[in-house]
């Protein structure tokens, strides 16, 4: 992603969501970037990324889930001893139908089309929000 205001705030969720996680025993949060030159190649380079673990797509079609649910489903994939649980964000043309087939998850942050600028800050500090309710941090208020 480009320099400007989103990838400052991706940097700054997902540094904080990292800090969390290994407090609670969470390995790693990063974020992973790949070209693609079509959906089929998008699809098999971010499979082959992904290997094993909780693949979670972002689609618009997906469940609407609360930062609460969020926050117990990373726990209890983290406590069934899940390699690793991937966040995927489509390119333009949405994602393919063989990856989000393969997906454990479909999560929708609304019915509405977002950047993909904005997609990554929202999902950087959800994960960072999720980690914050385990911890009992006062960071998420209901």
């Amino acid at each position: 992603m480009k320099d400007g205001p989103e990838r400052l705030l991706v940097d700054d969720y997902i540094a904080r969501a990292q800090t969390a996680g290994k407090r609670l025993g969470y390995r790693q949060v990063e974020e992973i970037e790949l070209a693609a030159s079509s959906q089929e190649d998008e699809a098999r380079r971010l499979l082959a990324r992904h290997g094993e673990g909780v693949l979670v797509c972002l689609d618009e079609r997906g469940e609407g889930v609360t930062s609460q649910a969020l926050s117990q489903r990373l726990a209890r994939w983290r406590d069934a001893g899940e390699a690793a649980v991937s966040f995927v964000i489509g390119g333009a043309d949405g994602l393919s139908a063989a990856l989000t087939a393969q997906a454990r998850q479909r999560i929708s942050f609304g019915v509405q089309t977002w950047p993909h600028r904005l997609v990554r800050v929202m999902i950087a500090e959800q994960v960072y929000r999720a980690l914050s309710i385990e911890a009992g941090s006062p960071y998420h208020r209901e």
